[in-house]
């Protein structure tokens, strides 16, 4: 096995474990959204029309489920680009101006495959009654593999990963 094949290998092992660990991380901070954040908002902000509209409604499609899905998403990409940056991607960099671009293309793209995710989870979910476990899953693998693909060839991009 050539090097290359070898250092692709690892890279997508330790992706793919990193993303497992963000699936898991993801359905506990939606868990706790459903279980404790949004009871609590419920009883205590609902008489606010603009937190009912946008948080505790489940009419006609479930916000809860929705926000909760947003945040999650959003805190564990953050925790995911340390991971891929400095393990996955081997990147020792830490210079302004070179993390501010790889910063700025991972979260462009964490943007388009977070609409990606949530599109998926939410159609599932409010079209198909795929319960969150399913829905979160299926929406995140499909996220991660279009993800580590762009992470790749366009933000990560060092002179062994330029070259193929």
């Amino acid at each position: 096995m050539d090097k290359k094949t070898d250092d692709f290998k690892k890279q997508i092992t330790l992706y793919i474990l990193f993303a497992v660990l963000m699936m898991i991380l993801n359905y506990l901070i939606q868990k706790i959204n459903l279980l404790f954040i949004y009871p609590w908002i419920n009883d205590n902000w609902s008489h606010i029309d603009f937190i009912y509209t946008f948080y505790i409604s489940t009419n006609p499609y479930n916000m809860p489920e929705l926000v909760g899905s947003i945040v999650a998403v959003g805190i564990t990409y953050i925790i995911k680009y340390f991971l891929d940056k400095f393990i996955v991607f081997k990147k020792k960099t830490v210079e302004l101006k070179e993390t501010s671009i790889e910063f700025l293309k991972y979260f462009g793209f964490a943007i388009l495959t977070t609409i990606e995710n949530i599109g998926i989870q939410f159609i599932l979910t409010n079209f198909f009654n795929t319960p969150l476990e399913f829905s979160l899953v299926i929406a995140l693998t499909i996220g991660y593999i279009t993800k580590f693909f762009l992470d790749r060839k366009y933000v990560f991009i060092g002179e062994e990963l330029a070259k193929t």
